[in-house]
């Protein structure tokens, strides 16, 4: 989601202070995207000084070479700094870096963090470079203005109705974004981009970079006429090639890694890790809450570092600041945190099995492991339990099929589209109301339900108010809202969203078509084609593609051309295919990715030599189901929590949910470590036990804000460890 609160603050410093925390991101991010707005200013600059001189407008290709490009980039500190040297390094192979780095040899930085999103269709920028479509007012597309995406958003997207039911539980829909937050996150320039301009955008309705507010003539836009817009950051994607005009139009970045790899859990920079991880309980374990715990001892997410939170807070009870997770959203809302919460005892739990089963393992291993069962768990519940109920059995045999290997040619980065307009499908499964429910799944009798608003950012409400089992029981046994074609969008969202910052209500939907035209997203059109499907020239092609007639001549009669509609309302109009949660261009765009993450990933779960045929066996009796009576007060639950049931006819006690067996992973001392005993430890780092070339070598790295002074790998030679251990030199920070 684009990140919003629903809290109804309109200080306007009070809530700036709320925006800046909440879209935080990593400092690697901010120094890769103030990098690439150097790039692309000082190309500006050069364009403007040109147009002066020329007295017209004058493109990159005529000023620069290609030469010309590299260095201005390489002065921009715009070229990425690893080298395929740094993946040959034998730590690399046994374990996913934190980054996503590496996983490909031959191309590192495919699916790591803080690159950029990759095209599978070039952008339509008005200037060809960079200038959203919808930027210079009155340009004409197909011969038509553009209709603004508030207007779109009050003709067809906006409904009263009351949804449908669906088969699926709400489970449904709060997985999508969880597992979306794992895969994207595209940071808003609301920093290092307004130093160039110094445009205040909560001031303004010009387009004026990095401002791209949303014109409305309605209650929603206040005195000024308009809704705020920060534009995507941009990112550093200087690629060679023979279309220099292309190669330099603006690209949008994935700040997170693009693999399903559990980073939402761990994290995506060694610093964020090491705050996350309990490293001096050397356990390999993940950090807790020091301050609370609930009930039943069971454990809460951690406290941010940076204190005091802005967080909401209970008016009548004790402070309960933000909670921390490998990703800064994890505080939106109460099933999402929940998840998170869900996944830290996953990770603890079977920590503590490991250590008790492998008793010479040493911290580092435990972790990495535990790190590796989870990230696979990830990939398993998204790709046979919750895929299929989305583009449909039919769609997943045809877009993903069987998994055939790891493939060193796929490219794993996420798409501009799916992060933009696909995967932002659920956006119309959102429901107005947060159910709680008690242990016979009826309302909650001492926590009642929430309206959506009260609970973004709250996370004092797990606390307080019963843990994580009321939110638990209500997203598994509560139906999901079904999508159609004319009850899109709740008003809840539509017309009551508040963003961080922001002191006006938003619109959800206006703020995705805008997105879209930020991207510089081709049309509707463009992406039907781009998977094979016929083009909608007529009224009569979108009424057969659509089938509410009356939605289609909406339409059509709003943006007066076909090749004019946005490819997300394009999306998420059509009919559902059969079994789905979406029509036939969306299951395209997410099947490709999906397979995309699935077959570029060299640590995919099903690629060889990452787990023993026994493991793979034991990982694939995991289901959400099982995670949530392993680590909650929930005793019974659907064999799928994905699917909506009736309490108690469809619940099963869990004591009939398959169990994973992680006697499977038992490891027996090899008599190389026999021989050598444990390596020595050291302080502020770890090693892991690795075979190469038939010998036993240890492999040493430091925590973060450490620098390795020595070697790194130690060999067992005869009967002891040849060399000594490194040291991990520096000030932790």
């Amino acid at each position: 989601m684009e990140g919003f609160d629903a809290s109804r603050r309109s200080a306007h410093s009070a809530s700036t202070h709320v925006f800046t925390f909440f879209r935080q991101t990593e400092p690697e991010t901010w120094e890769s995207s103030r990098a690439a707005e150097v790039f692309l200013t000082t190309l500006q600059v050069l364009k403007n000084r040109a147009g002066q001189r020329y007295k017209r407008d004058v493109k990159i290709p005529e000023l620069l070479s290609w030469e010309d490009v590299e260095l201005i980039a390489e002065l921009s500190q715009c070229f990425p700094a690893t080298h395929l040297a740094v993946c040959q390094q034998s730590h690399l192979n046994k374990y996913r870096s934190i980054s996503g780095v590496c996983n490909n040899r031959q191309n590192p930085l495919w699916g790591a963090a803080n690159t950029a999103l990759v095209r599978w269709l070039p952008a339509e920028y008005e200037d060809g470079e960079k200038e959203p479509k919808g930027w210079n007012r009155g340009r004409l597309h197909n011969g038509f203005q553009l209709p603004q995406p508030r207007e779109i958003s009050k003709e067809i997207l906006q409904s009263s109705s009351k949804h449908k039911e669906d088969i699926y539980s709400h489970l449904l829909v709060e997985w999508g974004q969880y597992i979306d937050h794992d895969i994207t996150f595209t940071p808003q320039s609301t920093g290092s981009a307004a130093l160039w301009t110094g445009v205040d955008c909560l001031n303004t309705c010009e387009n004026v970079h990095p401002c791209f507010p949303i014109e409305s003539d309605d209650i929603l836009s206040g005195a000024q006429g308009c809704m705020a817009f920060y534009r995507s950051t941009a990112a550093c994607s200087i690629s060679s090639g023979s279309d220099i005009g292309q190669a330099l139009q603006r690209q949008q970045m994935n700040a997170i890694t693009s693999f399903m790899d559990a980073s939402v859990v761990y994290g995506y920079t060694p610093k964020l890790e090491s705050f996350l991880r309990d490293l001096s309980g050397r356990n390999g374990k993940l950090a807790v809450n020091n301050q609370f715990e609930d009930p039943k001892g069971r454990p809460y997410l951690p406290f941010v570092a940076t204190l005091p939170s802005a967080c909401h807070q209970d008016p009548q009870g004790e402070r309960v600041e933000c909670f921390s997770a490998g990703d800064s959203r994890v505080n939106e809302g109460l099933p999402l945190t929940a998840l998170h919460t869900l996944w830290l005892r996953e990770h603890n739990r079977i920590a503590e099995a490991l250590k008790h089963i492998n008793t010479h393992w040493d911290p580092e291993v435990i972790y990495q492991e535990t790190r590796k069962i989870i990230g696979a768990l990830h990939q398993i519940i998204t790709m046979r339990d919750y895929i299929p109920k989305i583009i449909g059995p039919e769609s997943f045999e045809y877009y993903i099929g069987p998994y055939g290997g790891y493939d060193p040619t796929m490219n794993p980065s996420a798409s501009n589209v799916f992060a933009t307009a696909a995967f932002r499908f659920g956006h119309a499964t959102i429901s107005p109301i947060l159910r709680r429910l008690n242990k016979t799944f009826q309302e909650h009798e001492t926590f009642p339900h929430l309206r959506l608003h009260n609970t973004f950012f709250s996370p004092w409400r797990i606390v307080s108010e019963g843990g994580i089992e009321p939110i638990l029981r209500g997203i598994i046994g509560s139906p999901a809202p079904a999508v159609s074609a004319h009850v899109l969008m709740a008003e809840e969202v539509t017309q009551r969203l508040v963003v961080l910052g922001i002191p006006q209500h938003l619109d959800l939907a206006s703020l995705n078509l805008q997105r879209g035209r930020d991207h510089g997203l081709p049309g509707y059109n463009n992406w039907r084609a781009f998977c094979g499907l016929k083009g909608i020239k007529t009224l009569d092609d979108l009424k057969k593609t659509v089938r509410d007639s009356k939605v289609a001549e909406k339409i059509l009669k709003i943006y007066k051309h076909s090749d004019n509609i946005d490819v997300w309302l394009g999306g998420l109009i059509e009919n559902l295919l059969p079994d789905s949660r979406t029509g036939p261009l969306f299951a395209c765009l997410i099947g490709k990715q999906m397979k995309a993450l699935r077959d570029g990933d060299r640590f995919w779960w099903e690629a060889e030599g990452m787990f023993t045929k026994q493991q793979k066996t034991e990982l694939s009796k995991g289901s959400l189901s099982r995670i949530i009576c392993d680590n909650t007060d929930i005793t019974e639950v659907p064999s799928d929590s994905f699917r909506f049931g009736k309490y108690p006819t469809d619940y099963i006690s869990c004591d009939h949910i398959p169990l994973m067996n992680l006697e499977a992973w038992r490891e027996e001392k090899s008599q190389d470590s026999e021989r050598c005993t444990s390596p020595a430890k050291i302080k502020n780092g770890d090693f892991i036990l690795s075979s190469t070339s038939g010998k036993l070598v240890a492999l040493y790295s430091c925590y973060h804000g450490f620098k390795l002074k020595g070697t790194a790998a130690v060999v067992c030679e005869g009967n002891r460890w040849g060399g000594q251990p490194p040291q991990c030199t520096g000030n932790h920070y």
